[in-house]
């Protein structure tokens, strides 16, 4: 898979004497993009390997993930089921962009209290959703496995070993995981939490091989799905210059990141970054509902 690398020629970075290029993972797949792509291809395959007819996962509201194994298992033949944190949903999912693209591509919606989402990982409350649906192959909240974790290590490739620096957004771990597993030793993996805190570190390095990362803990603008109108401009104004969208949860925080670290000569000169776009773009519509209900400038689409 040819996944295009775009040159980033912007007066910042050329005043710095630092490249940077993103690599596009966002343009795999209409629906199933990016690093969520990445993520299911060996865990689909494991699936039908076990004869497994349904996938069943976990997500909130505006989850990539819930939406992708939605349209993933719909492209596959599964069936899928989409355990939701918030009970409130229930009642007004039509009204949410990313739980309407999955109810359009097959999923059966399970909402539960957040009290109940936190057992998500007890065999008990497993043992309660194989009675309501039967038997299904289970897909970790985001998506983050093993399995997953090989499908990410195949982001990078020979063809990007001139970068020094790799740069990824930060969900639960596994993408990092594998950027980390395929760099070469000479790249430095930096990922970019759209959480607060680096909680995150234990979990990914149970996944890695090497020490060759760090997590950039200062650029979660406030917690996750938290946004700002300095974030919404930066991102509006990002694609309006190099035509390239980003989403308000991951990639845009990764890009503001690494623009204020170019500030911060945290880069040398004659520096070449790789940036990872992991998708995640259908959640910019549920963030502008948000953001309308707000006052807030809205994202362009």
């Amino acid at each position: 898979m040819n996944i295009p690398n775009q040159h980033i020629d912007v007066p910042l970075l050329r005043e710095k004497g630092v490249t940077l290029h993103i690599k596009r993972e966002d343009t795999i797949h209409p629906q199933i993009s990016g690093n969520k792509y990445r993520k299911l291809k060996y865990n689909l395959l494991e699936a039908q390997k076990l004869g497994h007819e349904t996938l069943l996962t976990f997500g909130g509201a505006f989850s990539n993930h819930i939406a992708a194994v939605a349209c993933a298992g719909h492209e596959q033949g599964f069936n899928t089921v989409g355990v939701i944190r918030g009970e409130e949903l229930q009642d007004k999912w039509q009204d949410n962009p990313t739980l309407a693209l999955a109810h359009d591509h097959g999923m059966r919606f399970h909402f539960v209290s957040r009290s109940d989402y936190r057992q998500k990982s007890e065999a008990g409350f497993l043992l309660i959703l194989k009675e309501a649906f039967g038997d299904f192959y289970l897909l970790p909240e985001g998506g983050t496995n093993a399995l997953a974790v090989k499908g990410c290590e195949e982001i990078v490739t020979e063809a990007d070993s001139n970068f020094d620096y790799i740069c990824s957004s930060v969900g639960t771990g596994g993408t990092l995981a594998g950027l980390i597993n395929s760099a070469k030793p000479h790249q430095t993996v930096l990922g970019f939490p759209a959480l607060k805190g680096d909680f995150l570190k234990q979990d990914i390095h149970t996944f890695v091989r090497n020490d060759q990362w760090k997590l950039m803990t200062d650029f979660h603008f406030g917690g996750y799905a938290k946004v700002s109108e300095e974030l919404i401009h930066f991102i509006n104004i990002f694609k309006e210059e190099t035509g390239v969208p980003l989403d308000p949860i991951y990639t845009g925080k990764l890009l503001f990141g690494i623009f204020e670290l170019a500030k911060q000569d945290f880069f040398p000169k004659g520096t070449h970054i790789l940036a990872i776009h992991t998708g995640g773009l259908q959640g910019i519509a549920g963030m502008n509902t948000v953001l309308k209900k707000k006052n807030l400038p809205l994202l362009d689409i």
